[in-house]
């Protein structure tokens, strides 16, 4: 079951009892996915293409918080957008709902979505004329592509309650999704993650955390 509640910067998330921990950060569940996820990631993937257009892998589609903003910067921007997410348990469309995120996008963004979402599971879907979404309903150890990302978010629950998610077989598997000059970017940073990634052939970077987290982490694929 999700419960809705309220982060200390006024957005909402959920908090899956199943697993024990919330979607984003209790800290600040907006300022999270746009401190890691759209300034770390999205942006630095963006200026690295140099581009028109930039294609997204993320790890724990959950909400869909972090491809509503994804969306909407590139759409500000006019760049595409190829998003595809990974969920072993979509959420309903109505829970989606319940997030009232519609308040940080753009309402055309919002409505898009929210006609799409059913749709885009387990289908590529075209959300607008420059954004498209698929959602894979599949654990990541199972799933497969032959698309190569720009960037990849790696928003799995916490190494405390998925800890299966962070052994450096799952990690080196989604990295080989990642272009070379690719960018995977997280919340998290321990001195496994960090060994696990430098491993597959990437350069890595400390950088400020959201609130809440003194460090996260950003790499480029340079194999």
């Amino acid at each position: 079951m999700n419960i809705l509640t309220q982060t200390a910067d006024g957005s909402n998330t959920l908090f899956n009892e199943e697993i024990g921990e919330h979607y984003h950060s209790a800290h600040g569940a907006l300022q999270e996915s746009k401190h890691v996820f759209i300034e770390a990631g999205l942006k630095h993937g963006l200026q690295k293409s140099g581009s028109g257009e930039i294609s997204v892998l993320e790890v724990g589609f959950g909400t869909g918080l972090n491809f509503l903003l994804s969306y909407a910067h590139c759409e500000s921007l006019n760049k595409k957008l190829r998003y595809h997410g990974i969920e072993a348990f979509p959420l309903a469309q109505e829970v989606i709902a319940s997030t009232a995120y519609q308040q940080y996008v753009p309402q055309n963004i919002w409505d898009s979505f929210i006609a799409k979402y059913d749709d885009s599971v387990d289908n590529e879907m075209a959300v607008s004329e420059n954004c498209s979404l698929a959602i894979s309903h599949n654990s990541l150890q199972n799933f497969c592509t032959d698309m190569q990302f720009d960037v990849l978010y790696y928003d799995a629950f916490s190494v405390r309650h998925q800890p299966e998610l962070w052994t450096n077989e799952v990690i080196a598997h989604a990295c080989s999704f990642l272009k070379t000059g690719g960018i995977f970017v997280t919340y998290a940073i321990t001195g496994n993650l960090k060994r696990a990634v430098k491993s597959c052939g990437f350069d890595l970077e400390k950088l400020p955390g959201a609130p809440g987290k003194r460090e996260m982490l950003r790499a480029c694929k340079t194999i």
